[in-house]
């Protein structure tokens, strides 16, 4: 069976009635999945910082917190961590927050358990790469630093963690290109982000290759930004000492 190409197909309006083409949903899928990816990466790098602060912090009672925390956040699957933010949660909080949360506007709805559920995930992963770079550095560091009259606080704030970050920024790149991949899981619960509108340009085109390789266009534009913008954050953060090792 041969295949009629036609990519005219995608500057063609949209059928629903929008003033719009079918290029513009490839559009408005790719600024919904970087603001994902933005939200999500500034949520699980808040969360995962503070975490592996908490692990590496000299008071093991932390760690164990945050070794509990991981094994749940890294052994569930993604996808069913979307299906209880969105199904579950909503439910088990109390009535007036659940009530409040279903009230909002269901695209919103979608977006804002998208990023909690992408942001937790990937949390879990970066307090583990956080711990292992607090870790990595001379503990006569921190000893040295008490000695001074720094607060444990303090060492960790101005000498420990600007190393940690520096050393981490290769893995904190790979995360952030994840956890765009990982945010095609968000259609499963409704969002139209890139994957999301690659299945509704099918139905309604009916030229799969044309959408998907336009899709797949757009998924390595938005990476190639991300590297980018990580490359120059590790050239501005890094060292001269630290730039020739």
């Amino acid at each position: 069976m041969t295949y009629n190409w036609s990519w005219d197909a995608l500057l063609q309006p949209v059928a629903t009635g929008e003033n719009s083409t079918y290029l513009g949903w490839v559009i408005d899928g790719l600024i919904v999945t970087s603001a994902l990816t933005i939200a999500a990466w500034l949520l699980a790098l808040l969360l995962g910082t503070t975490l592996g602060i908490v692990r590496a912090w000299p008071d093991r009672g932390g760690d164990v917190i945050g070794a509990v925390y991981v094994s749940v956040f890294r052994n569930v699957p993604l996808i069913v961590q979307f299906f209880i933010w969105y199904f579950v949660v909503p439910e088990i909080l109390p009535t007036a927050i659940g009530d409040w949360i279903k009230s909002i506007a269901p695209m919103t709805q979608v977006f804002v358990m998208s990023v909690l559920a992408l942001g937790f995930f990937t949390s879990a992963r970066i307090c583990e790469q956080m711990r292992a770079g607090i870790g990595s550095l001379s503990r006569g560091q921190i000893q040295a630093s008490l000695s001074l009259g720094f607060t444990t606080l303090q060492s960790f704030r101005h000498i420990l963690l600007p190393q940690a970050f520096r050393k981490i920024l290769p893995p904190l790149t790979s995360e952030f290109l994840i956890i765009s991949k990982n945010s095609a899981a968000a259609s499963t619960i409704g969002l139209l982000e890139l994957s999301g509108q690659a299945r509704q340009l099918v139905d309604y085109t009916a030229q799969p290759y044309e959408s998907f390789i336009v899709v797949t266009v757009a998924y390595m534009l938005l990476n190639f930004v991300i590297l980018q913008v990580m490359s120059l954050v590790r050239r501005r953060a890094a060292l001269p000492d630290m730039m020739r090792g």
